[in-house]
């Protein structure tokens, strides 16, 4: 893979959630019934990004929770059949009924992975209300689902990948399409 530009840095990611903090804030009037859950693993540390900005504008801690989603899909390993997300491990503790939960993921692509974490979060009880945060959303969605909250719109071929590196487990805050 090489890389062919590099679409955020260190600073434009921080803007794009800071800006994604006033949104959760706003849209949910506060964050009273919120609970922020974050897919494993570049989703989850957003998430804890995004916890720790609303905790600075609301000046109260948000609940928050991890989905571990493993996928199975030919790009990732070959020797599974079932490409199909799968959920591996469930890490949120407040209950989740009549609450608003807002999953957050680093790359929005065919819809998937969110379809899957969707639920993993219904299975535990019914919320409110499910939403979606993203970090990139690059297109191609092959389910019916649309992002509520979104740092940057990427439109891009099904040729190009977005890699999403944090510094968290990637040692870098940045962006970037690469020809696959």
């Amino acid at each position: 893979m090489t890389e062919k530009a590099k679409i955020l840095d260190e600073q434009s990611i921080a803007r794009a959630l800071t800006r994604i903090a006033h949104e959760v804030i706003e849209r949910n009037k506060g964050i009273e019934d919120v609970i922020l859950v974050g897919i494993k693993t570049r989703g989850a540390h957003l998430a804890t990004r995004l916890a720790k900005k609303i905790e600075q504008i609301e000046g109260k801690k948000i609940k928050t929770g991890e989905l571990d989603i493993t996928l199975y899909r030919d790009d990732l390993n070959k020797k599974h059949e079932n490409k199909e997300p799968h959920v591996h491990q469930v890490d949120i503790i407040d209950d989740v009924t009549d609450r608003k939960i807002v999953l957050v993921d680093d790359v929005l692509y065919t819809g998937r992975t969110v379809r899957a974490a969707m639920d993993a979060v219904i299975d535990l009880g019914r919320p409110a209300q499910i939403q979606l945060a993203v970090l990139v959303d690059r297109g191609h969605r092959e389910l019916p689902i649309r992002p509520d909250f979104i740092g940057k719109n990427i439109p891009t071929s099904s040729d190009e990948k977005v890699v999403v590196s944090v510094l968290e487990s990637d040692e870098v805050d940045s962006v970037s399409i690469h020809a696959k």
